[in-house]
């Protein structure tokens, strides 16, 4: 079914003094059917106008409505009916294709581990069903994991639920899906509260997205100097689907359409006692994680923020936030509070104890001491939220041996961006940096928000997955001491050389090198950097136990990244 908006419509909307309600009862009523009902005139404010007007302002007007996906209860509507209440529009048929059925597919990724692990036997999270390969990288409690990266890339672009990340600030609460409810509140017109079954029958948006730790490859700035967080190796990562209602949708059912004077933030929080720090008066209440971000991230219809029930077509894992979390694409995970409770409108950015106190980038010179001596945990323009350019080799993996026999082999890793930005080259060198050779991108996703705009205002919310096949003399070259590699996204953002060391050791994205060994028959063995967690190994730590336990590069340390 293909529509178009008629001429007079085009013209109305382009008038100032159209109002939002008139505009949609003409685009309406090119549909010969006239909004009828106060319920249907909210849903169309709230989820077809802002669609809409914006491919009016920018997409031109041949075609506002291209094709139309009509969700209701998980389920096609085959009516030809553009005023249902379930319905969700697209711009083309380019553009946020529906993900439903490639999700469904994806339904055994999201099976638990079947038993829970002994480690966890003598914990709080005693009931919590989990993998055994996870890598601990704080003991047994709290739940701080990633998986063995060659293990996650062997299964392709859609992780698995049981190897996704975790980041657990204490124990999993245990919640129900019948009792639990958000709360939506602050500076709005209309508070409310929403269970789970009312939730998950709201209009909803299913696709594929990255989640990643803003502590991704610290263990390398923690071999430079020890950070105040844990040794998170290479894969704080995880890409899969989530469903979820947007944002938008509950902010506007709240009454709350732009940002403005009091509604500059929507502060997001979990439970209350989860946790054993906060302040006094917080945002969220005493012992809960939370955050902020901006209105107009909030409001924005491509900026896809959802508030997700389901990852992998099933319901949520209880480390991944059940039975609902936020998402949000683009940005660190630190941001995408789990087990959310509450969401209130603001005129001010969270005053939570885990806002100020986590996930910032302070500069180099500025240890803990100083940053609390001198409150640089409250300056506002040091918080992170978007990702940066950043990528791992996941082969050859650490330790793996290339026999002389073997003529060819491919290399393979993968790298992503923040924002929504396209990573547009990934790139390897033999000759530490001295020249680059383009690998083949091969593994991405198609983007949303594409058709009818510019190449910026494409999203692409997952990691990219690169080869390189090479010549194995390349290796076994005496000359050739190392492999590196780095990636460049649409912005020309590129991974630098050098690590710069930061007190949080976050966003840690230098060229990722692997050193090449010679064995006695002719072969080569690789050696990664680091080994995630408190295991020992790698190259960066034996360089720094040399050194007397850490680098010091920046800090009157001996040395650098490259290989001698």
């Amino acid at each position: 079914m293909r529509t178009f908006i008629s001429s007079h419509v085009i013209k109305d909307a382009r008038s100032s003094e159209t109002t939002r309600e008139s505009f949609l009862r003409s685009f309406c009523h090119t549909r010969r059917r006239l909004i009828e009902t106060k319920e249907e005139e909210e849903y169309y404010i709230i989820m077809v106008l802002p669609i809409v007007a914006s491919a009016v302002a920018g997409a031109g007007i041949k075609t506002v409505l291209d094709k139309t996906v009509l969700k209701k209860n998980d389920k096609e509507d085959s009516k030809d009916d553009l005023c249902a209440t379930s319905a969700n529009f697209v711009v083309s048929s380019d553009m946020n294709i529906n993900h439903d059925a490639d999700a469904l597919k994806s339904r055994y990724l999201a099976q638990p581990y079947p038993q829970v692990d002994e480690r966890d036997v003598k914990t709080p999270d005693n009931w919590v069903k989990r993998h055994p390969s996870l890598i601990r990288l704080t003991g047994k409690h709290p739940f701080n994991v990633e998986a063995p990266l060659p293990e996650m890339f062997d299964y392709g672009f859609i992780s698995p639920v049981n190897l996704h990340i975790v980041r657990n600030h204490g124990a999993v609460p245990k919640l129900e899906w019948n009792t639990h409810t958000i709360k939506i509140n602050g500076n709005c017109q209309k508070p409310f509260e929403i269970g789970m079954d009312e939730l998950s029958k709201l209009p909803y948006e299913q696709f594929p997205c990255l989640v990643v730790c803003a502590g991704n490859r610290r263990k390398e700035q923690n071999m430079i100097k020890s950070s105040i967080g844990f040794n998170w190796g290479p894969c704080a990562v995880g890409n899969t689907y989530w469903k979820g209602v947007p944002l938008r949708v509950l902010l506007n059912k709240a009454g709350v359409y732009k940002a403005g004077p009091g509604a500059r933030f929507v502060c997001l929080n979990g439970p209350q006692d989860e946790l054993p720090k906060s302040y006094d008066g917080q945002d969220g209440g005493p012992g809960s994680y939370g955050t902020s971000i901006d209105m107009e991230t909030a409001l924005d219809p491509t900026c896809d923020v959802i508030v997700a029930y389901e990852q992998n077509g099933e319901r949520l894992h209880p480390d991944h936030g059940y039975p609902v979390r936020i998402i949000i694409p683009g940005y660190i995970g630190g941001r995408m509070i789990k087990f959310l409770a509450e969401i209130t409108v603001t005129d001010r950015e969270s005053n939570n104890f885990y806002h100020f106190n986590d996930n910032r980038v302070l500069p180099p010179t500025v240890d803990a001491e100083i940053a609390t001596k001198d409150k640089w945990w409250f300056k506002e323009e040091y918080i992170i939220n978007q990702l940066n350019i950043n990528g791992a080799i996941a082969y050859p993996a650490h330790e793996e041996v290339i026999k002389p026999s073997t003529k060819k082999y491919v290399m393979k890793g993968y790298a992503y961006s923040g924002g929504g930005r396209k990573v547009i080259r990934a790139e390897v060198s033999f000759d530490q940096g001295m020249s680059w050779k383009l690998a083949d991108i091969n593994v991405r996703e198609t983007p949303r928000w594409a058709a009818g705009s510019s190449g910026d205002k494409a999203r692409h919310w997952c990691w990219c997955m690169w080869e390189y096949e090479l010549d194995t003399a390349m290796l076994f070259d005496p000359s050739c001491k190392e492999i590196l590699f780095r990636a460049v996204d649409q912005s020309q953002n590129f991974m630098p050389e050098r690590p710069t060391w930061n007190v949080m050791g976050m966003l840690n994205n230098p060229w990722y090198r692997v050193r090449v060994h010679k064995e006695p028959d002719g072969g080569v063995k690789m050696e990664h950097a680091t080994i995630a967690g408190p295991t020992p190994g790698g190259w960066m730590q034996q360089m720094a136990e040399k050194a007397g336990g850490e680098l010091l590069w920046g800090w009157g340390g001996e040395g650098a990244p490259a290989a001698p």
